[in-house]
């Protein structure tokens, strides 16, 4: 049975990476180390990895995207550009959260994966097999996050996605419930003006 054509996008490190499964069910990535600009070249290497395995926009069949947390620009870029996509080709856009993304390069069992947020704090969640989340994602003390730990579960503190693995979960998920909406986890710094705060010319 042939697999939907997908496209995985996940620009929420600093790292452009892309991965296409094929209806025969081979995986073809293109990945390029970039902290800032992925909104210039993002379409241009989509472009030549679609070339590069004989297929088209029309071809692909679903998108899915990362959706932090991770930076704020580069999640909004990769999910801009998914989002566009699934308007134009009327086709499923899955929002896969990085965490759970992260937590697909393990091989089986389970497994917790910690991210460093700075602050002394750590995104951190635990799967109860790759994929499969036990409590959703949290911010924690980094000291508290390690020693939460579960006994035996593989760790992983890269904050890069397997995009292979990315992709061949997101050709089988259901979109539903994966919506395409960022997760920032940690509330956003920044603070809403307000009437009382907005200075005002004498």
């Amino acid at each position: 049975m042939s697999n939907p054509v997908t496209l995985a996008i996940d620009t929420a490190a600093p790292r452009l990476q892309l991965a296409l499964l094929r209806a025969d069910g081979g995986v073809d990535t293109e990945i390029l180390d970039i902290a800032k600009g992925h909104a210039e070249i993002l379409f241009d290497r989509l472009e030549t990895l679609l070339s590069r395995n004989g297929l088209a926009y029309s071809d692909i069949a679903r998108v899915a995207v990362t959706t932090g947390p991770g930076s704020f620009t580069g999640l909004r870029i990769g999910l801009s550009a998914a989002r566009g996509l699934g308007v134009a080709r009327k086709i499923p856009v899955l929002g896969i959260p990085s965490l759970l993304a992260i937590s697909l390069a393990a091989a089986a069992g389970p497994v917790a994966v910690l991210l460093d947020a700075r602050r002394g704090e750590a995104y951190f969640e635990r799967f109860s097999a790759p994929g499969i989340s036990l409590d959703g994602p949290r911010l924690l003390p980094i000291d508290e996050a390690r020693e939460t730990v579960p006994p035996g579960a593989a760790l992983i503190t890269s904050p890069f996605v397997d995009i292979a693995a990315m992709v061949r979960f997101a050709a089988t998920a259901d979109p539903a419930g994966y919506p395409p909406h960022a997760s920032y986890v940690r509330d956003a710094d920044a603070k809403p003006q307000n009437a009382a705060r907005v200075p005002r010319r004498a």
